[in-house]
């Protein structure tokens, strides 16, 4: 039985922590926060709950293998969950609205042709398909194998096939990008807003993200979209719960500063009061640049920052509102450098997600309702100031107004609006630019991969969105999947088969 010392109560770090102790291992947990669930969190006021983290979860079979794996009560007994149905609505700028159903491809393609035209659901449909080949080339090496240096050539290329066409394909140059995709082989601006929305929502600007990207689109449009009754925070509380249950300790208010090393190897950390403690093995759930001592990575651009609006509204939801709906930005072009060039904050449309739980846990009573804006951002820093109280109130409006597009009289039934900015989320996070690494793709030459869950420094593993394979819920779960695979099985092992 060895001591692990894991940093941070982030979902990979969690995910790690309850399989580790199931394995045998004494696990302690270590956390500079007062709650469990890092960028899964919560803020309530006034009997409004809002999740500050994501909203929905795409992979729900990664939390279901893991409450399998470790305990006898399943997920569903833990946490109340439902697909969300229809699982998006569009917005787009020129006035077309287009509710695509959960899970449902046929669906989807009635849906598209009715809103934008006939043939539309057609291509859509068969650049997912191209997506499905996506998925079936990477979902073992990228999503269920830790990444070995050997793979990374491979992973390298991007799997995206060529479509049955002539001419432009041969004549690209380069390597080929969502962007690319979204123009030649959808046509129709609004379907490509719909495919760059996904990587956009994801941190991925479409003009560099590899073709690969279309896979986003495809898991979720496969494995449907979920939501956790009283808000996504109810995972990161059952998956706290279920690590205490197998005896892994947890302190709060215990701030990592450092990587303790003896010997050549991860034996300890040091807490932020000076304090050591030690270990055999180190997992680190946090990004590698808050700790002393920690190997070098090669370093990654700091990704676009998370803006957030909790609005509390006066009034009943209405039957059948959609929960989440996509209002798509009126300038792409203006929007894109705004959030990953150099283009200025003011002035453009933002495109800005609002959801809309059908959900009593969220709400004082049947006469209000909580909604919640999110905003694609440049990060805090550099070029832009999110603490500026101008610049985050200038931006707030815009996405509010915005907003009224999907909740017609928003501004008449506001009560009250919290405002939480790329700053916030670094200072309550401590991600660098308040926002979230994305998801690992395959292509570019591997710039899109995360560091591997073994590192250089023998019992020292890397979970969590700053490590293979990447940041969203389900992959913080598959990292801690990686790392309790490799604790227990060595470094040979190849995942579970």
């Amino acid at each position: 039985m060895a001591r692990i010392a894991v940093i941070g109560a982030g979902m990979g770090a969690m995910a790690a922590a309850a399989r580790l102790a199931v394995a045998g291992h004494r696990v302690a947990v270590y956390e500079r926060a007062e709650t469990p669930g890092g960028a899964v969190g919560r803020f309530e006021r006034d009997g409004f709950v809002f999740d500050t983290g994501p909203g929905l979860l795409h992979l729900p079979a990664v939390y279901r293998d893991l409450f399998v794996k470790t305990g006898k009560e399943p997920l569903e007994q833990c946490v109340a969950m439902s697909q969300v149905d229809p699982a998006s609505r569009h917005l787009f700028a020129d006035g077309t609205d287009v509710s695509l159903p959960n899970a449902s491809r046929a669906g989807v393609v009635q849906a598209l042709d009715g809103a934008v035209g006939p043939g539309a659901g057609e291509r859509w449909s068969d650049l997912v398909n191209r997506a499905r080949e996506v998925w079936d080339a990477t979902r073992r090496p990228l999503l269920e194998e830790p990444l070995h240096a050997e793979r990374v050539p491979a992973l390298g290329r991007d799997p995206y096939p060529a479509p049955p066409r002539r001419g432009w394909w041969r004549r690209r140059s380069g390597p080929l990008t969502l962007a690319a995709v979204a123009e030649r082989e959808l046509q129709d601006p609004r379907l490509a807003a719909l495919l760059e929305s996904h990587a956009l929502a994801h941190g991925l600007d479409p003009r560099s993200a590899p073709a690969s990207a279309a896979v986003l689109p495809y898991m979720e449009q496969t494995f449907g979209s979920w939501y956790v009754s009283g808000g996504m925070h109810g995972l990161a509380a059952a998956l706290h719960a279920r690590c205490v249950a197998r005896r892994v300790e947890f302190f709060f208010g215990a701030e990592v500063v450092a990587l303790v090393e003896k010997d050549g190897r991860a034996a300890g950390v040091r807490l932020a009061d000076g304090s050591v403690v030690e270990a055999d093995m180190v997992v680190s759930g946090v990004a590698p640049g808050r700790l002393e001592g920690m190997p070098p990575t090669e370093s990654a651009p700091v990704p676009p920052g998370r803006f957030g609006v909790f609005l509390a509204l006066g009034g009943a939801r209405p039957e059948g509102t959609v929960h989440r709906t996509v209002v798509h930005g009126s300038d792409r072009a203006a929007e894109l450098e705004a959030v990953f060039g150099t283009g200025p904050v003011a002035g453009y449309r933002p495109t800005v997600t609002v959801l809309r739980p059908d959900d009593p846990a969220t709400r004082p009573d049947g006469e209000h309702e909580a909604v919640t804006l999110t905003a694609t951002v440049a990060p805090h820093g550099g070029r832009v100031d999110w603490s500026d109280e101008r610049t985050a109130a200038d931006f707030a409006d815009r996405m509010v107004r915005a907003a009224e597009a999907a909740v017609p009289g928003l501004r008449e039934r506001e009560s009250w609006r919290v405002v939480r900015t790329p700053a916030d989320v670094e200072a309550a996070t401590g991600a660098a630019g308040g926002g979230a690494p994305a998801p690992v793709l395959a292509g570019r030459d591997g710039r899109f991969l995360r560091p591997a869950n073994t590192t250089s420094v023998p019992g020292l593993y890397l979970a969590g969105g700053f490590a293979h394979p990447g940041g969203g819920l389900a992959h913080a779960g598959m990292s801690g999947a990686m790392v309790a695979g490799l604790v227990v099985e060595g470094a040979d092992w190849r995942g579970s088969q």
